[in-house]
C-alpha cells in the first residue's frame, strides 16, 4: 500500500509541474482557460454550446478540448460553431491530465484564442486531483442529480472556483437549494455560484458576463 501511495504522489508531482507550464503558456498567450468537471448527463457539453455561441457573437475566439473515455460525439457537437474542438479519448482513464492538455494545445494557434474550455471526463472523483493549468475550475451539477452531491464529493467542490447548478427548470419541492448553497458555503466560501438552465437559457447572460469580466481581471490588465 505504501508503494502505491508513493507512486501516486510522484504522478501528481509530475502533473503539477506540467500544469504550471501549461498555466504559464496560457498566461503568455492571454488565453483564458477554464476546466469543467461534472457527472455524465449534468449538461457539460450543452453548457459549452451555449457559452461558445454567446462568446462568438461578441467576437471572442474560442477553442475546446473534450475529454471522454470513448467516442468523438461531444467534439462533433462543438465543431458546428466553426471552432477548434479536439477530442481527447482516454481509453478508460477517468480523468484528463496536464500532459494531455500540453500535447493537445500544440495543435492550436493560442495567440488567436481568447477562451479555451476543457471538458473533463464525466466523473466527480478522479478529475479533482489533477491540475490542468486552468485559470478557473468549474464544477457543474444539476438538479436531477439531487441536492446531496456537495456532501458526497467534498474534495471536488472544495477545489472549485465556480459551481454551476444546471437544469433549474426542474427544481421542485424535493430539491432543497438552500441546503446546497449552505453546503457549498461551508466547503468553499469564496466560490462563485451560478444558477442556470442551459435548456431554457435562464442565467446564461449572467454567466457570460462573468467570464468576460474574469478574463479582463486576470489577463487583460
Amino acid at each position: 500500500m505504501k508503494t502505491n501511495v508513493t507512486v501516486y504522489e510522484k504522478i501528481l508531482k509530475v502533473n503539477d509541474y506540467l500544469a504550471k507550464a501549461n498555466h504559464l503558456l496560457f498566461d503568455t498567450n492571454r488565453v483564458f482557460t477554464l476546466s469543467i468537471i461534472g457527472s455524465p448527463g449534468a449538461g457539460k457539453t450543452l453548457l459549452l454550446e451555449k457559452t461558445v455561441k454567446e462568446l462568438l457573437e461578441q467576437n471572442y475566439q474560442c477553442a475546446v478540448l473534450v475529454g471522454d473515455i470513448a467516442t468523438t460525439r461531444d467534439a462533433e457537437r462543438l465543431h458546428k460553431f466553426g471552432i477548434p474542438a479536439i477530442q481527447l479519448t482516454t481509453g478508460g482513464a477517468c480523468h484528463l491530465e496536464a500532459q494531455q492538455i500540453q500535447e493537445a494545445v500544440n495543435d492550436l494557434k493560442l495567440q488567436e484564442i481568447d477562451f479555451l474550455f476543457i471538458e473533463n471526463v464525466g466523473n466527480l472523483v478522479c478529475p479533482s486531483s489533477y491540475d490542468l493549468g486552468e485559470h478557473l475550475r468549474i464544477v457543474l451539477t444539476s438538479v436531477p442529480e439531487g441536492d446531496d452531491k456537495i456532501e458526497k464529493y467534498p474534495s471536488t467542490y472544495k477545489k472549485a472556483d465556480v459551481v454551476i447548478l444546471n437544469k433549474i427548470d426542474y427544481i421542485d419541492k424535493n430539491f432543497n437549494i438552500d441546503k446546497v448553497k449552505k453546503d457549498l458555503g461551508i466547503l468553499a466560501p469564496n466560490c462563485h455560484w451560478f444558477e442556470l438552465s442551459c435548456y431554457t437559457g435562464t442565467g446564461i447572460d449572467t454567466w457570460i458576463n462573468f467570464l468576460i469580466e474574469q478574463k479582463k481581471i486576470r489577463l487583460d490588465k
